[in-house]
């Protein structure tokens, strides 16, 4: 036997048990000290550590989907430590010393060739405990936008609004801007009415804060407001502002078509144009054919 060995070996079990196994006495009772160390890690993660770590992820409002690999991986974490210390304690410290070396070259080894696995399972922590969009969110990056299905810790799966299904890698959300719409519970949309420079502002101004108060799922507080944003070439720009709550993307594209709709009528109830752009040609009045040598015709 190894002169290594740990002092939680006790010599009088190998006395003991040497009339029996013999020179294989020792080898016995690490082997014992080994699986009994390891099921103490083993009882005290399930009993002490899993609890603790669930309870701790919970705190942090992280949905259960969320919550079980991160388990997992504390899990894997503490079985690893657990096996450490039980080769430890029986005595295998060359062994385990060389299974040291091997498993630092083979991390990496490993590292190199997974860098984008990697770089992406680190985006997906961030994603899990930062917590920019959840499963359901409507979200918008780069020139893509769509509703979040699944959330894993390598790709976030994404339903585009024509029904495509975009499979995104994690560090893509996390290293550009994300836009998340539906996150604070309430909306706001904007949309320009433009009318002609003879109509008259306040009563268009009047009419667009009217069919907003008018509509039920416009919201009253806050409420909407109408600035005079631009002088285009053929209209006068008045910037609606208007609120709802519990905003998703259906709503916010149902809502606003039907506010613009009402607007638009009331326009033409009022004789208030929505003007558009008119272009002008001019030239000849008739066409001369050149002579010869630029002579005249």
């Amino acid at each position: 036997m190894s002169a290594s060995r740990s002092s939680l070996q006790v010599a009088p079990a190998e006395e003991f048990l040497e009339p029996f196994l013999g020179p294989a006495a020792g080898l016995v009772v690490s082997a014992a000290i080994f699986v009994a160390v390891l099921f103490a890690v083993y009882l005290l993660n399930k009993t002490l550590i899993n609890p603790l770590v669930e309870r701790v992820l919970d705190r942090q409002g992280l949905e259960p989907h969320a919550r079980r690999p991160l388990n997992k991986i504390a899990t894997f974490l503490v079985l690893f430590a657990g096996l450490t210390v039980a080769f430890g304690a029986a005595g295998y410290d060359d062994f385990l010393r060389s299974l040291a070396t091997i498993a630092a070259a083979a991390t990496l080894a490993i590292g190199f060739a997974l860098q984008d696995v990697i770089r992406n399972f680190v985006a997906g922590v961030f994603i899990y405990t930062d917590k920019p969009f959840k499963i359901g969110d409507w979200v918008e990056w780069d020139d893509n936008s769509g509703i979040v299905e699944d959330i894993s810790f390598r790709v976030t799966r994404v339903r585009t609004f024509d029904n495509e299904l975009l499979t995104v890698p994690n560090h893509a959300l996390t290293s550009g801007v994300v836009k998340n719409p539906v996150a604070k519970g309430r909306l706001r949309l904007k949309f320009v009415f433009g009318i002609d420079y003879d109509d008259d502002i306040d009563t268009a101004t009047d009419i667009i804060i009217e069919e907003a108060e008018n509509h039920e799922e416009i919201l009253a507080d806050p409420g909407p407001s109408v600035r005079l944003n631009e002088l285009a070439d053929s209209y006068v720009g008045l910037q609606s502002r208007i609120w709802i709550d519990d905003p998703s993307r259906s709503d916010f594209v149902k809502i606003r078509a039907d506010y613009v709709k009402r607007v638009k009528e009331r326009f033409d109830e009022e004789d208030i144009t929505i003007p558009f752009p008119q272009r002008t040609v001019a030239g000849r009045d008739a066409w001369q054919e050149p002579t010869a040598f630029g002579g005249e015709p």
